[in-house]
């Protein structure tokens, strides 16, 4: 079955001049013929992901073409604007498929709003609130290395396609043949049909205007003299982050030059993820060498953003996801009860596995802040709910551990514009009255505990991985540890069981031990990797760090 199929690629004119190469050279090769064609990429809630190159379980325009028929064939059923709008970022062939994406949609007599540079998640998002579209897609694999790239499906609010919506496209895409199923016009002629017009500077302006709304203190930055240095990575991150940084009045910005302008090919830094010391580390070099107050990097599609701080010894220490979002809320809420722009019952919201050091610092303000499964879309989704009951205004901020922030529900995917924005005006307003995001942070510690949060993984490449991950699953199901490290598991709660988590299905298990601390295993949505996150307590950051190690030599067995 998978040479026959190899076979139809090989003799079909496939557009794109590096495919039929590939294919050529590896004729002899049945291991790799049954890698690219034996399965399809799966369309899912975060869309497509996958190593760039040719055949079904590769990306490549005719999967491109072929998912963006699913989505047209959606949006046809869905009335309104019949509009879609599409973005994409530095990744090697982006403006490739996002031009086919459009392409497929103007056949289908769907009308696109492009950007004609590329622009990050949250533009996209914006974009397609701002024109009323059905859906939108981003052209994009986040903070995958380079080899990658990736199809991201959003709805009519915002936020990334819902489960149902994506099941309709998934099934769609089913019946669509991957070289003739999908209806295609080129850009061109798109255009010429007035079908596809590109996102106007009226949109990108009012993009950059809500996102400067949500400042805490404004004004502030224009006299605090804060220097930094900054990464785009590679990505798309430059223009807008600058732009909004200017407009506020920090303008003593370093560029890491390196890592400046986009570059698909990611040459400094392989796996061009904020959250890895690796990417960060030109960035540091050129921090100590200006002696820069912070350093800051937001990855390629710009939805998430990394910092190192400065520290009273000159040093600088990198961030976490889950220290920045305490930080971010802490700094929010004193800001806005000082200004008194503060709403009647204040709304945050974080991801299950995010810190419990968020809801001390919630409940110190008198913030709610709410739950919800990982994964942006559900932030989005409470955001709409406080929308549907004419109160968004109460949501003031949503953050996961895994370095992505909002606040406002202009977009409804996380943002690292804003999140850029708030860090440097809480930065420069620390500085402003002699002190420090270092400083600051002890301070939260000292005040709530010394809680420690970290994130392990491990890898399941292949076409056998997702088989292998689903059974650990099933494993710690039919088999729950009793103890972790020596220490009692007092909790379980497993979130295939709605009933018990009052939120939807989600394939993850949260393990509460006797002593405070907890494990969460989760697969990963996006990549084949089993997560597990771990919060332990201590007396200090060595208390809580050995209980880490402990906890996660205990699950290496498990997850091996």
């Amino acid at each position: 079955m998978y040479l026959d199929e190899y076979k139809r690629w090989l003799e079909a004119d496939l557009k794109d001049c590096d495919l039929k190469p590939e294919l050529l050279g590896i004729a002899d090769n049945d291991d790799e013929i049954k890698e690219r064609f034996a399965v399809a990429l799966k369309f899912g809630t975060a869309g497509l992901r996958g190593t760039l190159g040719a055949g079904t379980n590769r990306m490549n325009i005719w999967v491109v073409r072929q998912a963006t028929q699913g989505v047209a064939d959606w949006v046809l059923t869905q009335g309104g604007t019949q509009t879609v709008a599409i973005s994409y970022d530095s990744r090697l062939k982006g403006w490739n498929f996002a031009r086919d994406a459009a392409g497929v949609l103007a056949a289908n007599g769907i009308n696109v709003r492009i950007y004609d540079e590329l622009m990050p998640v949250p533009a996209l998002s914006f974009a397609t609130r701002y024109y009323n579209c059905n859906a939108g897609i981003m052209i994009t694999a986040s903070h995958n290395p380079a080899k990658y790239n990736g199809f991201k499906a959003y709805g009519p609010d915002g936020c990334q396609m819902t489960d149902d919506a994506a099941a309709v496209v998934y099934d769609s895409i089913q019946k669509t043949d991957v070289l003739t199923g999908a209806k295609y016009i080129s850009f061109a002629e798109g255009v010429e049909k007035g079908l596809i017009k590109f996102v106007g500077n009226d949109c990108l302006d009012a993009f950059y205007a809500a996102i400067e709304a949500r400042q805490v203190r404004p004004g502030l930055c224009k006299t605090a003299g804060l220097k930094l240095v900054y990464s785009p990575l590679n990505g798309t991150g430059l223009v807008p982050v600058t732009h909004v940084l200017n407009d506020m009045g920090i303008t003593d910005i370093t560029i890491v030059p390196e890592q400046e302008y986009p570059n698909g090919y990611f040459t400094t830094c392989p796996y061009p993820n904020p959250e890895i010391f690796e990417a960060l580390q030109k960035g540091l070099e050129l921090a100590k060498e200006v002696g820069a107050d912070l350093m800051l990097a937001t990855d390629p599609d710009a939805d998430r953003v990394g910092i190192a701080m400065k520290c009273p010894d000159g040093t600088y220490e990198l961030v976490s996801g889950n220290e920045m979002g305490v930080l971010l809320l802490d700094y929010i809420c004193a800001g806005r009860i000082e200004k008194g722009t503060m709403p009647e019952k204040p709304v945050a919201v974080m991801s299950i596995v995010s810190t419990p050091l968020a809801d001390k610092v919630a409940e110190h303000y008198g913030v709610e802040l709410r739950h919800t499964l990982t994964g942006f879309k559900w932030i989005g989704d409470q955001i709409a709910q406080l929308e549907a009951a004419g109160e968004v205004d109460r949501f003031i901020f949503g953050f996961e551990e895994s370095y992505g922030y909002l606040a406002g529900p202009y977009v409804r995917d996380k943002d690292a514009v804003i999140g850029s924005m708030l860090i440097c005006e809480m930065a420069a307003y620390y500085r402003s009255i002699g002190s420090s995001i270092k400083q600051r942070l002890e301070e939260i510690y000292a005040q709530y505990g010394r809680y420690l949060n970290k994130v392990d993984s491990f890898e399941f490449p292949g076409l056998s991985g997702m088989d292998k991950m689903a059974s650990i699953m099933e494993g710690l199901r039919a088999n729950p540890p009793k103890e972790f490290a020596g220490k009692a598991v007092v909790k379980v709660t497993d979130y295939l069981k709605p009933e018990e988590t009052g939120l939807p299905k989600a394939n993850v298990l949260i393990y509460g031990l006797e002593d405070g601390a907890t494990v969460i295993v989760r697969p990963s949505g996006t990549e084949p990797k089993v997560k597990t996150y771990f919060t332990t307590l201590g007396k200090d950051l060595a208390e809580a760090q050995a209980e880490k190690d402990a906890l996660a030599e205990a699950c290496k067995p498990i997850l091996s």
